[in-house]
């Protein structure tokens, strides 16, 4: 599985087009929304200055991009191709490879993080503490692997033709209704409602509260680990499925 973990890595490494949108797209994203905004600028709601919201958004948005874009596609594709049955002929267990998918995926979410929060510490003054800084990337981490597990069940749902659409409508959905792309506040009443239940909300709502000094929700976290069970879950179905066709 070690094997298969460090194949993984240096694919997702080798593909410019990929790192791209996961490591660099995030942080142009932050400047283009966060950039005009004054240092004092506030989200209502939220008690957040513009960018130090925008921050903890754009870094979940990148964690987003690299393990859901990254998983479904190329899963999807290895079936296809054969890969995947080949590996079932190995002594690799099914589990395996969905671990190491995930792994390979999380491993790859952290430079995403890491260059939003540079950015905004460097272009737009956003000062924290250090157990803030430490605490953010952590939460924000280790949330991307609910994404990670829903990437594995779009891969075994979907055929190569389908999975890019498919995989498109879900990551632009999630990001824009859960308040990733602004703020959640701005949206109409019956919006917001529906906001609130999306595991993105819930995600971006773990660093708001470690910016503000709180610890994260009961709510959010429950959600985040409700779908987090119910994708993985999906996940495992899908693959035991498609390995009885095979």
């Amino acid at each position: 599985m070690n094997s298969l973990i460090k194949l993984e890595l240096t694919r997702a490494l080798r593909n410019r087009k990929f790192l791209f949108f996961s490591v660099i797209y995030p942080s142009a994203l932050f400047l283009l929304i966060a950039g005009s905004a004054g240092g004092t600028d506030k989200i209502d709601g939220t008690g957040l200055t513009v960018a130090t919201y925008m921050m903890v958004s754009m870094a979940s948005f990148g964690a987003l991009t690299a393990v859901l874009m990254g998983n479904s596609e190329r899963i999807a594709k290895e079936r296809e191709s054969g890969w995947v049955r080949q590996l079932r002929l190995t002594t690799l267990p099914g589990r395996g490879y969905v671990i190491a998918k995930t792994a390979s995926a999380a491993v790859v979410s952290l430079p995403s993080i890491i260059v939003v929060f540079i950015v905004a510490a460097t272009v737009k003054d956003v000062r924290l503490e250090a157990w803030q800084w430490l605490a953010l990337t952590g939460a924000i981490w280790a949330g991307s692997l609910v994404f990670a597990a829903l990437g594995v069940a779009i891969g075994y749902m979907a055929s190569g033709d389908a999975v890019r659409p498919i995989t498109m409508i879900t990551y632009f959905g999630l990001s824009m209704l859960g308040g990733l792309w602004m703020p959640a506040t701005t949206f109409p009443d019956w919006l917001q409602s529906i906001a609130k239940w999306l595991p993105t909300h819930a995600y971006a709502a773990l660093g708001q509260a470690i910016e503000q000094s709180h610890s994260p929700h009961a709510k959010d976290v429950t959600l985040l680990v409700v779908y987090f069970a119910l994708f993985a879950g999906g996940a495992a179905w899908l693959y035991r499925k498609d390995t009885l066709k095979a």
